[in-house]
């Protein structure tokens, strides 16, 4: 069963409504401790298991800028992250690709401005098929023999 707890900020506390369940009502001290109290509660007035509650939260902070602020971190965080994972994959397809090429670790380490026991680490690892560049020159690890 899928339902939105509306949070509210009351002193300490977070009055949370549920509309989709007529007569849920609950607080928590955490947000963190909505989702488990809203399907305990729902499990008692509809019959329908905790585990099969499907909670979203939606909650007021009582200041709208706060609340768009919130979310422009959260989504510049997560972009970040996902910057964070493409840097690493294109790294190991980049180290991989020029050790092939028969450069030392120290070489690639210079080129790449990292350590060479940091390149040492990467080309331990298994090269992912995902190309890299490297100045104006694509890479990519099937094709590295060739270049």
């Amino acid at each position: 069963m899928k339902v939105t707890a509306h949070a509210v900020r009351s002193g300490d506390w977070w009055s949370v409504d549920v509309p989709e369940v007529d007569g849920l009502f609950t607080q928590a001290k955490r947000l963190d401790q909505i989702a488990e109290m809203v399907a305990d509660a729902g499990e008692l007035l509809t019959d329908v298991p905790a585990a099969e509650f499907e909670v979203t939260l939606d909650y007021d902070l009582g200041d709208p800028a706060a609340l768009r602020e919130a979310g422009e971190v959260k989504e510049r965080t997560a972009a970040a992250q996902r910057a964070v994972e493409e840097a690493s994959q294109r790294s190991r397809a980049v180290v991989h690709g020029l050790r092939e090429r028969g450069l030392s670790a120290r070489d690639v380490a210079t080129i790449l401005g990292i350590s060479h026991q940091r390149v040492s680490q990467i080309d331990k690892g298994k090269a992912t098929a995902r190309p890299s560049v490297v100045g104006d020159r694509a890479f990519d690890i099937e094709r590295a023999a060739e270049l």
